[in-house]
């Protein structure tokens, strides 16, 4: 699957499956995450401490594998959005953006690249190019790019149907992290405002015709929200799985070294990552 090809298959109604990777850096990485079966993964650089240099390395090394490789960005802006879809991005995850003029300025370097400046915003404002052969030349340099927005905040979703009205966005992000600190409830994923919130942005993006992706963290909460509509699956991240498969594994192990040698089992406790 390529970018263009996740992209049909979203707006098609279709359901897509990834995860975030947090703390992988080395290329060959991306060898064992193409044999997980999923369709996309997003490389984090908004909380990771990755370079420039190694997210490059990291994306060519993603170039066939077929995985689509989506990196978050820092922050809404049109310099890491082309930054990152120059280094070989298929897209990017642009986080907690809460205007319209966010959302327009990372669309347009998504939709529209290298066109930047007075041209860029009149192609998102008005969809007007300089000619058919820019618009047909550009279109098809970034067919792959998929655009991906966050909401992650109570300001953003008062202002979501506006940011919806951008044309070119391929889907809706939400934090669950940031969202239910905005809300007052941290962390607090069962509480009925946070999924009052959640129901209101799926039921805004549907309306719009734009898939949501909410990062949750447990199968429980991702299935929960597979069922009320995020079919965009985006769940957990390389680190909290490989702790919580160790924990699962080595605790089994573990239970038969504690039969064999009396010992107690020290309990590995939960992931204590925020991304």
């Amino acid at each position: 699957m390529n970018g263009e090809q996740l992209r049909k298959k979203t707006s098609d109604g279709g359901i897509v499956y990834g995860t975030m990777l947090s703390m992988g850096r080395n290329p060959r990485w991306s060898q064992a995450i193409s044999a997980f079966g999923l369709d996309y993964v997003i490389i984090d650089t908004e909380h990771a401490p990755r370079s420039r240099a190694e997210v490059a390395d990291f994306l060519a090394a993603f170039t066939y594998s077929g995985v689509v490789p989506i990196v978050r960005i820092p922050i809404p802006a049109s310099h890491y959005v082309t930054m990152y879809i120059d280094a070989g991005a298929q897209g990017v995850l642009a986080p907690y953006c809460e205007t319209v003029d966010q959302v327009k300025e990372v669309v347009a370097a998504a939709r529209w690249r290298p066109l930047k400046g007075a041209l860029a915003e009149k192609a998102v404002e008005t969809g007007e190019l300089p000619s058919q052969a820019t618009r047909a030349y550009l279109e098809n340099r970034n067919k792959n790019n998929v655009c991906i927005i966050g909401i992650e905040s109570v300001p953003a979703i008062e202002n979501l149907e506006n940011m919806l009205q951008v044309e070119g966005i391929d889907a809706i992000f939400v934090g669950p992290n940031d969202l239910t600190i905005t809300l007052g409830i941290p962390d607090q994923y069962d509480h009925p405002n946070y999924e009052a919130a959640l129901r209101e942005i799926i039921a805004k993006s549907e309306a719009a015709g734009k898939p949501v992706l909410i990062h949750h963290q447990t199968v429980q909460l991702t299935q929960k929200w597979l069922r009320e509509g995020a079919r965009f699956v985006l769940y957990s991240s390389d680190a909290r799985t490989m702790h919580n498969g160790y924990k699962e594994e080595f605790g089994e192990i573990k239970s038969v070294g504690s039969e064999l040698g009396g010992e107690t089992i020290g309990d590995v406790g939960e992931s204590e990552e925020v991304i």
